[in-house]
């Protein structure tokens, strides 16, 4: 079993900035990928970012390009997720979730994630 906790939401105005974190514990050896997804509300989950433990390679979901960052720091078992320029639309609750299938596709995360931590809500106002 892998347990994820997401930490660093909060809110933010527009144009700032916000650095997520999930910390992972347990059998994390069996994980291959790790990623973000974010569910806006009566909008349905959108995967936003991915990232190969192995290699560190990520895909990110065109809605995000350029503006998040996925990372991982394996000595801490820890996920990170660096959001700039944030715009209203980025206001969600923001969950990570690994699995230990190869579920990294061109433009983030693919199928279904076996593990999910219970989420951070990111909030911006205009």
């Amino acid at each position: 079993q892998v347990q994820l906790v997401e930490s660093g939401g909060g809110s933010v105005q527009a144009g700032g900035s916000l650095s997520l974190s999930c910390a992972a514990s347990g059998v994390t050896a069996s994980i291959n990928t790790m990623a973000w997804f974010r569910q806006a509300l009566g909008k349905e989950r959108e995967g936003v970012a991915c990232i190969y433990i192995d290699n560190s390679a990520a895909a990110y979901a065109d809605s995000v390009k350029g503006r998040f960052t996925i990372s991982q720091d394996n000595s801490k078992n820890t996920l990170y997720l660096q959001i700039h320029s944030l715009k209203p639309e980025d206001t969600a609750m923001y969950y990570c979730a690994a699995d230990r299938v190869f579920r990294c596709g061109s433009s983030g995360p693919v199928g279904s994630f076996t593990y999910w931590g219970q989420g951070t809500q990111v909030t911006v106002s205009s």
